[in-house]
C-alpha cells in the first residue's frame, strides 16, 4: 500500500518543520544575531526547489534504486543506495543528540543515566520496521499534533515578543549570513528524506507544486517561530537551547491559569520523537529497495542501524557540543552534497536517459 499525496503534503508542511525547533534557533542567533531569518529563508527556498524536483522525479512511479539500475545496472544502483543510506545515518546524529538533550531537559530534574535514553532506540527500531502505510497514518496524527502545539505556543508567546528587535537588518553582514547558512545545513534535508519514498506514494497531477507550496508553508511556520523567539529573548537568544519549551511561560495569564502551555510543549516534543527516527527509517528504506523488500530484511536493518547508533552514542558519551560542532561546522558540506547533489544528479541522468530513449525511438 502506497502513501497518499495528502500524507506527503502533511509531512512537508507540519512534520518536517518540528525537527528544526530545538537547537537550530540558538545556532542561528549565535551566528547572525537579529538577522537569523535570512539564512533560514535561503535554506527554505533551496529545500522547496529540491522538494519540487524530487516530486517531479517520482512521477513515473519508479524507486531511486530502479531509476539508477535502469541506467547504470544493479551493482551501481546498490552501491549508490548504500552510500545514500550512510549519509542518512550520518544526518541522524544531530536529531538523536537533540532528542537526548530535550528529554533530559524537559522530563528530568536531575541528570539521568545514558541507559534512560535507550528505550528511544527500541522505539526507533520498531518504527523503522513498520510498513509505509503505517508511517503515513502516523504523519496524519503528527501533523495535527504539531500544528496544535505550535499554534498554542505562538498564541501564548506573541504578546511577549518585541518584533522590532529584528531591526535594523544587515548587522551580521555577508560573513554572518554565510556562517548561518553553512551551519544550518544539518537541519535542512527534507528533500533527501523524500528520495527513498520515490515510487511509494500516489503521484497525482499537480503534486509537485502542491508539495512545494506545503514546504513553503512549513518554512513560513519556522520563520514566524524564529521571529517570535528572537523577539522574546533578543540578546540572550543564543543561550535558549530549547526555546519552544520556554517562550510561552512569559504569558501574563500563566499565573492565573497555570502552566497550560505544557500541553502544547508535550505535543511538539512527541512529534519530535518521531522526527528523530526519520533519517534512520529512510536509511533502512533505501537499503530494502536495493536488496529486496522483505520483512525480515527491514527488521534486521532497523535493529542493526539502531543498535549501531546507540553503541556509537555510548562510546562518545552522547557528547552534544562535539557532535553538533562536527556535523554542522566541520562536516557541513556533506549535507548539500547529498541533499542537493543527489536529486540534481539523478534528475540530470533521468533527463538524459529519456532524451536518448526518444531519439532511439524516433530513429526506429
Amino acid at each position: 500500500m502506497k502513501l497518499s499525496a495528502r500524507q506527503i503534503c502533511f509531512f512537508l508542511a507540519a512534520v518536517a518543520p518540528a525537527g528544526k525547533l530545538v537547537l537550530m534557533p540558538s545556532v542561528l542567533a549565535a551566528r547572525t544575531g537579529n538577522d537569523l531569518l535570512f539564512p533560514a529563508l535561503a535554506q527554505i527556498a533551496v529545500q522547496t526547489a529540491l522538494v519540487f524536483a524530487v516530486l517531479l522525479l517520482a512521477r513515473d512511479g519508479r524507486t531511486v534504486y530502479a531509476m539508477i539500475a535502469d541506467m547504470a545496472g544493479g551493482l551501481i544502483a546498490r552501491t549508490a543506495c548504500i552510500v545514500f543510506a550512510a549519509f542518512l545515518l550520518f544526518a541522524s546524529f544531530v536529531p538523536l543528540v537533540e532528542q537526548k538533550l530535550l528529554v533530559q531537559s524537559l522530563f528530568y530534574d536531575t541528570l539521568p543515566s545514558y541507559v534512560a535514553f535507550a528505550p528511544f532506540f527500541l522505539f526507533s527500531a520498531f518504527l523503522c520496521a513498520k510498513p509505509l502505510a503505517a508511517l503515513g497514518r502516523v504523519w496524519d496524527v503528527l501533523a495535527l499534533l504539531f500544528l496544535t502545539g505550535l499554534a498554542g505556543i505562538l498564541l501564548l508567546s506573541v504578546g511577549s515578543a518585541d518584533y522590532g528587535a529584528l531591526a535594523p537588518v544587515g548587522n551580521a553582514g555577508a560573513e554572518g549570513f554565510g556562517r548561518g547558512l553553512a551551519e544550518t545545513t544539518g537541519w535542512f534535508y527534507d528533500a533527501a528524506l523524500l528520495l527513498p519514498l520515490a515510487g511509494k506514494f500516489e503521484y497525482k497531477k499537480g503534486l509537485a507544486w502542491k508539495g512545494a507550496l506545503c514546504s513553503l508553508l512549513g518554512g513560513a511556520l519556522i520563520l514566524f517561530f524564529l521571529a517570535t523567539y528572537y523577539g522574546i529573548f533578543q540578546e540572550i537568544a543564543v543561550t535558549q537551547l530549547f526555546a519552544f519549551a520556554h517562550m510561552s511561560k512569559y504569558f501574563s495569564g500563566i499565573t492565573a491559569l497555570g502552566r497550560i502551555d505544557y500541553l502544547f510543549i508535550f505535543a511538539i516534543a512527541f512529534v519530535m520523537t518521531f522526527c528523530a527516527a526519520m533519517p534512520v527509517q529512510a536509511a533502512a528504506d533505501a537499503l530494502t529497495d536495493a536488496f529486496g523488500r522483505t520483512k525480515p530484511l527491514a527488521v534486521s536493518l532497523s535493529v542493526l542501524f539502531n543498535a549501531a547508533l546507540f553503541a556509537v552514542m555510548l562510546v562518545f558519551n552522547f557528547a552534544p557540543s562535539e557532535t553538533i560542532a562536527a556535523v554542522t561546522r566541520r562536516l557541513f558540506w556533506i549535507f548539500p552534497l547529498f541533499t542537493a547533489g543527489a536529486p540534481l544528479l539523478l534528475w540530470t541522468a533521468v533527463g538524459i536517459g529519456r532524451l536518448i530513449g526518444r531519439k532511439t525511438h524516433a530513429k526506429k
